[in-house]
């Protein structure tokens, strides 16, 4: 008959608390008494850091201040339960929420709110992209993923965007302040998806624009965004190559634009098939500087087909995009 296993026996050792004993002893040996008076911070580093935590409430009362407003704190409390993600909380703590303090001021969260109460936005959720310029949300709209991209507004990245924008014909007249040529350039993204999309080109669907937030069709999957073209490698180099060609033509011949960065940074690979992101910097022909920026965005597209070994220059390509029928350039058949 097997004997009973003693209680205060260690089941994976089978060493019994008496033979633990006899062998170190039953007392650990004290730690020598601290002196937690000296480790305690004196009167002025308290002051000190009293002051510090005084001084950065200061400076960010007037940030939040218009939040205790009762017809704010009426609209906050609407739509807080839609801005988990952005907010960092809930299914998404991993959210860093100094992003939040970044890009959602009044002006963004009034618009977010405009554009939910029109049925645009029903949802923001978790950041998947970010620039100097803005951050792009995924979140959710009335027929499904879409994405958020919100306009910095209290930087002044954005100066060094004029270039862009002054002699546009469509924006003349603009203002200076930082404020509105956000607000600009935000309707300037808008205006060229529209005019694009109308071509028939791969860009992203324009749904809704407010001040400073722009809302299209999400591109990617439920794993998250496309990648880009400069993350992948494509198995047929020669047909992305010649869509990349047909792009520039039909923008130059048709939408009469420039998108002015075109790069891999600025092209996604979805659905086996390159889409062109971030048009916000697109010129009209009548742009002062419309054909620097064509040649450039060429030169950018032959470094590209150069690496993936394509043959071509600047000059048979440029030839193309100004004078071939886009159909020609891409049959029907293979668009």
């Amino acid at each position: 008959m097997a004997s009973a296993e003693r209680p205060d026996q260690d089941e994976e050792s089978g060493q019994d608390w008496d033979s633990f004993v006899a062998e170190h002893g039953e007392l650990e040996e004290m730690a020598p008494d601290i002196d937690w008076s000296k480790l305690a911070p004196d009167e002025k580093s308290l002051e000190r850091d009293r002051h510090k935590q005084r001084e950065s409430l200061e400076k960010n009362a007037d940030k939040w201040a218009w939040m205790k407003e009762r017809k704010h704190q009426q609209m906050f409390s609407e739509i807080e339960n839609k801005l988990q993600g952005a907010l960092g909380v809930g299914t998404f703590d991993w959210v860093d929420r100094r992003v939040f303090d970044q890009v959602f001021d009044r002006l963004t969260l009034l618009s977010i709110y405009k554009l939910m109460k029109k049925g645009i936005i029903d949802t923001v959720e978790w950041p998947i992209a970010r620039g100097k310029e803005a951050h792009v949300f995924r979140g959710e709209g009335v027929d499904g993923p879409i994405a958020v991209k919100i306009f910095h507004t209290s930087n002044a990245v954005f100066k060094n965007l004029i270039q862009y924008i002054e002699g546009d014909p469509r924006f003349e007249g603009l203002k200076r302040r930082h404020r509105d040529l956000v607000t600009i350039w935000v309707r300037k993204e808008h205006r060229n998806l529209i005019r694009l999309e109308r071509e028939g080109l791969r860009v992203p669907e324009p749904l809704g624009v407010l001040n400073n937030v722009l809302v299209m069709e999400y591109i990617g999957d439920e794993t998250g965004p496309s990648p880009k073209l400069r993350e992948i490698e494509v198995t047929d180099a020669e047909s992305v190559f010649t869509q990349l060609v047909h792009f520039l033509a039909t923008c130059w011949q048709k939408a009469r634009l420039v998108h002015g960065d075109f790069s891999p940074y600025n092209i996604l690979w979805h659905e086996d098939k390159p889409l062109v992101i971030d048009v916000g910097q697109a010129v009209a022909l009548q742009h002062p500087r419309a054909q620097e920026f064509l040649v450039r965005d060429i030169e950018r597209l032959v470094t590209w087909a150069k690496a993936n070994g394509i043959e071509a220059t600047t000059a048979e390509i440029l030839y193309d995009v100004l004078n071939t029928p886009p159909e020609e350039i891409l049959p029907n058949e293979e668009e």
